[in-house]
C-alpha cells in the first residue's frame, strides 16, 4: 500500500511533504500500531486511541468508519514497518544461509530497539486473532504466510548453493528458526533482557552448523 498519491511538494524547497489530513492519518496508525502489541486490537477501540493522539472522537470517525477499518489500517502500517525493517534488509543479502542470517538479526534488531514497545506485531496479534475470523485474520496471515516463505526459501536456497546438507528436512528446520525467534520475542518482552536475542542469534547458528556440509 503505497503512500505516493498522499505527498504533496513544498513550493520553497522542493521536497515532498504529507497533506495535513494524511500526516494526521499516519501519526493515528502509528499510534495504533504500536498500543495493539500492548492492548491487542481487540482493546484498540477508537476512544482509546483519540485520547492518546489527542484528537476528539468524532475527529477520529473522520479517518476510520469503524473498528473493523481501524483495525485492517492498522495492520497494514504494520506490515509496511516490518517490511522496511526486517524484510527489505534481507533483500540485499547474498541468497541461502548469509540472508537467513542478515534477515534473523534484523527481526532480532527491531526487537531490541523496541520498533513496537509490545514486541513483534504479528506474534502480537496472531496469538489473539487466532481463533477470530476475519479479514484481519486473514490479513495477518497473509503476512505470516510471506514471512515463513522467506525461511523456507532461505534453507532451500542454502541446499542449492551447497552450504547445507542436501538431505535438511526444510520444514522441520524453518519450525526450528521460527521456534527460536517467538522465543526471544516472548521472553526479551516480558524480562527486557538482551540475553535472549543473543540466545536466538546462537541456537540458530547451531541449527546451521548441524546442517552444515
Amino acid at each position: 500500500m503505497s503512500n505516493i498519491s498522499s505527498l504533496k511538494t513544498d513550493s520553497e524547497d522542493g521536497k515532498p511533504r504529507h497533506s495535513k489530513g494524511q500526516t494526521s492519518r499516519a501519526t493515528i496508525l502509528l499510534t495504533a500500531a504500536k498500543l495493539a502489541t500492548i492492548k491487542g486490537l481487540n482493546g484498540l477501540s477508537l476512544g482509546t486511541l483519540a485520547a492518546e493522539v489527542g484528537m476528539s472522537k468524532s475527529g477520529l470517525y473522520a479517518h476510520f468508519k469503524d473498528k473493523q477499518e481501524l483495525e485492517l489500517a492498522t495492520i497494514e502500517t504494520a506490515a509496511l514497518i516490518f517490511e522496511s525493517e526486517v524484510l527489505q534488509p534481507a533483500m540485499q543479502a547474498q541468497e541461502g544461509t548469509e540472508r537467513l542470517k542478515v534477515v534473523v538479526n534484523a527481526f532480532l534488531s527491531h526487537l531490541e530497539r523496541k520498533v513496537f514497545p509490545g514486541g513483534c506485531f504479528f506474534a502480537a496479534v496472531a496469538a489473539e486473532l487466532d481463533t477470530r475470523p476475519g479479514p484481519a485474520r486473514d490479513r495477518v496471515v497473509e503476512v505470516l504466510d510471506k514471512w515463513m516463505s522467506l525461511l523456507k526459501q532461505c534453507i532451500l536456497d542454502a541446499r542449492v548453493l551447497s552450504e547445507i546438507d542436501p538431505n535438511a528436512d526444510v520444514a522441520q528446520t524453518v519450525f526450528e528458526i521460527e521456534a527460536m525467534l517467538l522465543a526471544a520475542n516472548f521472553l526479551f518482552v516480558m524480562r527486557d533482557d538482551p540475553i535472549h536475542l543473543n540466545q536466538a542469534r546462537r541456537g540458530i547458528e547451531n541449527v546451521l552448523a548441524r546442517l552444515s556440509i
